[in-house]
């Protein structure tokens, strides 16, 4: 009997990590593979990536027929290039999505050509037992897509991110005759976005952005910088327009800028008007209410150009009194501090700031609460998964299922690493639980920092480390040089003098212990611990401070 087994690996009950698993007896394809950025806590991380060793037995290794990309978001398409250390396979995609991937594959040195098969919205691919179309859906990236999947135990709908606006041009809008289409012929099971589940009404329209930027750039004669998400093409080309009918030159400044508007004009989705785009090098040459800046940063990134352009770290961008920066974004929760303190900067040298919270300069991507339910309506499906979410928008969203009439045994709310069974009678029931998890990125190492060594970062950036350094001769255990006490980040340096000979006495005294006791036979290794212990003892009963404790003991 046909089985279909469904697996999320990443992207539920967070945001980011975007990866689902459909398996059948003979095949499985992967619906996206998305990194999500590092939390507050991940000090020193650079990005996160699903743990897919799920997919390592050699059994599942040979079923794999391809991983499909709903859209070119780093949360869907971040990880390709690490899972593709594992599995060489097939990537399918619409034409921008597989552009930026390409990009980005230059920057891994993968040791073979990945292939990479582009379908058009409106196409179907068979993969094994997998037959997928393509369906257009509008997002805050060109080139969105669900999936209609047929399987051998019926079709599932996997929405992907999408939103209904219905105001863009056809060629941008969300197909819902196409999804009505199938909802008419039988959904097994809808598997949809629940990122704006708790905005109620509909998304307001990228249309209506524009009017709103409209009236900024008539009323403001200055120079205005607006930060944006280098992907959101129809927002840069709408800019774009209205820098050509304001009679500004533009600048791009930001590498992911430059890599997505290179992608887009490549494959004609965006059109840049004659001679408006110049270097950053030739600024000083134009007067400041002749430029638009379009810049990368919006989240607060350390090394982003709107980061340097706010701390006057910018080789060509300098803020002047009297410039506007827009912020045209979304506060992604978690980033608020870095944000903030971005505004701030750029208050401070003088310049004017919109952001969310005080202009509306910025729609979501993603469906809000009405737009959820039409899809839900249309589709008419007889299971309901909600994804991409924390858990509370996935509770939040099954309630929304329940009242829009699906049976609340239909509903399942799923978090990484549980499964779904359908079989061929269209039953549904909850299948075993599989390994996942998170891999942290750090440098070039993948995988080699867990949460202990998060642990232990986190103790050093809160209360320092104090070196205990020592060198002493293994015959005889004198002490040949030291020892030597050395702060880092504990307390101030003029303090820590007095400190240190407190200190250095206490050292002196574990040392001294063990030499008398032990004489020429110390246990070095007991002295470390020994030591750890004193100063210890000592700092927390004094001072209140837990910093990390080094004894470095060198026998020669």
């Amino acid at each position: 009997m046909p089985k279909l087994k469904v697996i999320p690996l990443g992207g539920l009950g967070e945001i980011g990590l975007n990866m689902m698993v459909y398996e059948t007896e003979k095949d499985i394809i992967i619906v996206d593979s998305g990194i999500m950025f590092p939390e507050d806590y991940m000090l020193g991380i650079d990005m996160v990536i699903p743990d897919i060793r799920y997919l390592y037995d050699p059994e599942k290794k040979k079923k794999i027929r391809g991983i499909v990309l709903t859209h070119g978001h780093e949360d869907h398409i971040g990880a390709i290039p690490y899972v593709l250390r594992e599995f060489n396979i097939p990537i399918f995609g619409t034409p921008f999505t597989l552009g930026i991937l390409e990009e980005k594959l230059k920057e891994h040195d993968l040791p073979f050509k990945v292939s990479l098969f582009t379908v058009k919205t409106g196409n179907t691919i068979t993969l094994g037992d997998f037959e997928i179309e393509f369906i257009r859906v509008a997002h805050s990236i060109i080139d969105g897509a669900s999936l209609a999947i047929k399987t051998p135990v019926g079709t599932i709908i996997h929405t992907g991110d999408f939103k209904l606006d219905q105001t863009l041009e056809k060629d941008a809008a969300t197909d819902i005759n196409r999804l009505a289409y199938y909802g008419d012929r039988g959904v097994l099971a809808l598997f949809s976005d629940s990122t704006n589940i708790e905005k109620e009404g509909f998304t307001i329209s990228e249309n209506d952005i524009k009017k709103t930027f409209r009236n900024i750039f008539r009323d403001n004669e200055t120079r205005i910088i607006v930060a944006l998400f280098a992907s959101n093409i129809h927002r840069i080309s709408e800019l774009l327009s209205l820098a050509a009918e304001f009679n500004k030159k533009v600048i791009f400044s930001g590498r992911s800028l430059m890599t997505y508007t290179k992608v887009a004009r490549k494959l004609g989705y965006l059109s840049i008007p004659e001679d408006i785009l110049i270097d950053e090098e030739t600024i000083g040459y134009y007067k400041p209410e002749e430029l638009l800046i379009l810049t990368t940063g919006t989240q607060g990134e350390a090394m982003s150009a709107l980061s340097r352009i706010s701390v006057d770290d910018h080789k060509y961008v300098k803020i002047k009194p009297n410039d506007l920066v827009l912020m045209s974004s979304k506060f992604i929760p978690g980033n608020e501090k870095a944000i903030s303190k971005i505004i701030n900067n750029l208050y401070k040298r003088g310049a004017e700031v919109y952001y969310e919270n005080i202009s509306e300069i910025h729609v979501s991507g993603h469906a809000s609460k009405e737009e959820l339910k039409f899809m839900i309506n249309i589709v008419k499906p007889k299971y309901f998964i909600p994804v991409h979410g924390e858990l509370k928008h996935l509770y939040q969203h099954k309630k929304l299922a329940v009242n829009s009439g699906i049976s609340p045994s239909n509903v399942f709310v799923l978090e990484n690493g549980n499964s779904l069974e359908f079989n061929e009678g269209s039953e549904c029931m909850r299948g075993a639980d599989v390994y996942s998890g998170r891999i942290f990125v750090d440098g070039k190492g993948i995988g080699d920092v867990g949460a202990h060594t998060l642990k232990e970062r986190a103790h050093l950036s809160e209360n320092g480390m104090i070196i205990v350094q020592l060198v002493v001769d293994s015959k005889t255990s004198n002490i040949i040089s030291g020892p030597d006490i050395v702060s880092k980040g504990f307390v101030f340096e003029d303090y820590f003098k007095e400190l240190n000979e407190i200190l250095h006495k206490l050292v002196m005294n574990v040392i001294e212990e063990n030499q008398k006791r032990e004489k020429e036979n110390v246990d070095w290794v007991k002295v470390k611990d020994d030591i750890r212990k004193a100063l210890k003892k000592y700092l927390n009963k004094n001072i209140d401070r837990h910093p990390f404790i080094f004894p470095m003991i060198t026998e020669i």
